[in-house]
């Protein structure tokens, strides 16, 4: 069996596919990929179905030795990633032979890179996923240096799925425009234009449950200044607390939350903001 000798993991890198949606009921996040376009671009790159484990790297960082023949792709944020010293291009698929290490640099820009293999990893399923999701602490644990990770059988045909989705290079001008439609609680907003008309600072104060943004506070209608039920949550729901400061949550989710949502970003906008870095600006656009 092939495995992927862990050397480095840089300062997350965490096993993922399309999640486990459809467990909301009983509090299960559906995680998985973080910018779900670059994780289908990866098993497309390869030639497999959407639900190979891909490895999902923040600013990069991550080394790996292979101990067989492998072909791999990287997606998402570009990192400069070099086989033995030599560079290997992104967004197309290559051979790691026995031996070879793979490294991947720090982005210049974007946040995410996926490191996709043909056969995907072999790590146990938990309720149908291979993902980490960080808030339960569900399916596999974030990488560590020193762990092997096997990779699964290859598949004995090429799967030529569906482009039923964008792809986006993280490198764009800023401030990035995120479209997004009406949230449930819009009328809870004094004014909701607020919302596309300020420039948005991404926290650091953020992670794979949600981008914590920072602006001009989105002030509360007086006639909806009380407490509201938890609701259910969504991947792309832009949250208000009551410090006014949104927060768009991403793939670890939580399934409920008591705070109004103004907004839901479309999943390509979704996928944009997973790759934003802290200190990146951003702008919300209502759909016509």
């Amino acid at each position: 069996m092939t495995e992927f000798d862990v050397l480095a993991t840089g300062p997350l890198t965490v096993l993922c596919d399309l999640g486990r949606p459809g467990y909301a009921t009983v509090g299960v996040s559906p995680s998985g990929a973080a910018d779900r376009g670059a994780y289908r671009l990866g098993q497309r790159l390869l030639g497999q179905s959407y639900d190979a484990a891909a490895l999902e790297v923040t600013l990069g960082g991550l080394s790996v030795r292979s101990s067989g023949l492998v072909w791999v792709a990287l997606t998402g944020a570009e990192t400069g990633a070099t086989v033995d010293g030599r560079p290997v291009a992104a967004g197309a698929p290559f051979v790691l032979q026995p031996g070879q290490l793979l490294r991947l640099g720090r982005p210049r820009a974007g946040l995410r890179t996926y490191l996709s293999v043909r056969g995907g990893f072999g790590v146990p399923a938990v309720l149908g996923s291979r993902s980490t999701d960080l808030l339960s602490g569900l399916g596999p644990p974030p990488v560590r240096r020193g762990d092997r990770l096997p990779i699964g059988p290859v598949p004995a045909e090429l799967a030529f799925a569906p482009v039923d989705f964008a792809v986006t290079a993280p490198a764009r001008p800023e401030p990035t425009e995120l479209a997004t439609g009406p949230g449930p609680r819009l009328d809870w907003f004094a004014d909701p234009t607020q919302l596309t008309r300020t420039r948005w600072t991404v926290s650091s104060d953020s992670n794979r449950v949600g981008v914590r943004l920072q602006g001009t506070a989105l002030r509360r209608d007086p006639a909806h200044l009380g407490e509201l039920p938890s609701e259910p949550l969504v991947r792309g729901a832009i949250q208000v607390p009551p410090s006014g400061q949104p927060v768009v949550f991403l793939a670890d989710h939580p399934v409920t939350g008591g705070y109004p949502v103004i907004g839901v970003l479309t999943p390509e906008a979704t996928d944009l903001i997973a790759q934003a870095r802290p200190g990146d600006l951003v702008g919300f656009r209502f759909r016509a």
